[in-house]
């Protein structure tokens, strides 16, 4: 690795990721909660797109969204856990540079589109709530499909500069990654040349993406609002609310630690590089992980679905939750367009 060093990396064939800076110690014990995140992020958002596909009652706008969730739940925490695991436990930090421009591309474009799928998801909601009787009309399959096809498109196109930029930078001084994995602004800050376009252009995809995305929530959940507050009864507005309280937590699950690090990693200096990494992957690992419990366990025709499914293996986990199996086809054909995730 010193030899890298020394020689001329103007234009790098390699990068090396450290891990995370002043914990490499401590490693091989921060593996085991970062792999158990990644298997239970797999498992339970595998878990949600069985369900969803072999339960017919499942098949409506918002189980759509669930599973685009879920698949990009599963590529983000794939593009990242691999490659972090391999450093904690083989010391394996080499990276090629075009694998780690490809990496960056993969974790912010699919990054981008889980937030894009909480707007479509906050939209589905506000349907539901402010015009229950023409949702089935006005949220169509083929509907679902475009607005499914504009998050890719719009992560894929904005995000897609972001290895280009990085690719023209210039890397004199040293070619180690002080991350778990190519992170765009990590990787440029090594650069000798110029970076501030690199840099505008970062701060205008919070704008555009983040900065859109949590004003679209915000505003679809005013509107959601206003109309539960309208409902005659207080029992009622509480369960129309409830309808909302999956999607409203894994969005706050999703956001506030993103903003919380891309913030501090910007503007916070005197903030230790160890606690950059560690909410960056965080922010970016966490979700993946709770947006099936969060969805699995409170959304009664997946709970119930699961519970058909395995009878003898979890009765008193799912029972706690949901009632007795024998419940299952009354919960179904009483469901309603308003509480699919009630």
């Amino acid at each position: 690795m010193s030899d890298s060093n020394t020689t001329d990396i103007t234009n790098p064939s390699t990068f090396f990721l450290l891990g995370i800076p002043g914990l490499e110690a401590a490693h091989g014990w921060i593996s085991i909660p970062f792999s158990a995140i990644y298997a239970i992020a797999i498992l339970g958002n595998f878990t949600i797109l069985f369900t969803v596909k072999i339960e017919p009652s499942l098949h409506v706008p918002m189980y759509y969204f669930l599973c685009m969730l879920a698949i990009t739940d599963m590529v983000v925490s794939t593009s990242i856990v691999p490659k972090m695991l391999s450093i904690f436990w083989f010391n394996f930090r080499e990276i090629d540079f075009s694998a780690c421009l490809t990496q960056m591309y993969f974790i912010h474009c699919f990054t981008a589109m889980e937030s894009g799928i909480l707007v479509a998801m906050a939209l589905d909601r506000y349907v539901a709530i402010c015009f229950p009787l023409r949702h089935s009309t006005i949220l169509t399959n083929p509907v679902v499909a475009k607005v499914g096809l504009a998050v890719v498109l719009r992560s894929s196109i904005l995000v897609l500069p972001n290895p280009f930029l990085a690719r023209r930078c210039q890397y004199h001084r040293t070619n180690i990654i002080p991350h778990t994995y190519c992170d765009h602004i990590s990787m440029v800050k090594l650069a000798c040349t110029d970076i501030r376009v690199n840099n505008y252009y970062g701060f205008s995809l919070i704008f555009l993406i983040t900065g859109v995305d949590v004003f679209l929530i915000a505003l679809s959940y005013t509107q959601i609002l206003r109309a539960i507050f309208s409902l005659p009864t207080k029992d009622a507005c509480v369960k129309t609310f409830w309808t909302c309280s999956s999607h409203l937590f894994a969005t706050l699950v999703f956001h506030i630690p993103a903003l919380f690090s891309i913030l501090t990693h910007r503007f916070a200096q005197n903030v230790p590089l160890h606690f950059h990494v560690l909410m960056a992957n965080i922010y970016i690992l966490v979700p993946p992980m709770l947006n099936p419990i969060i969805y699995g366990l409170k959304t009664k025709r997946i709970r119930n679905r699961l519970l058909w499914l395995f009878p003898q293996k979890g009765p008193k986990v799912f029972n706690w939750w949901s009632g007795s199996k024998s419940n299952l086809h009354a919960v179904q054909t009483r469901d309603m367009v308003l509480s699919p995730l009630s």
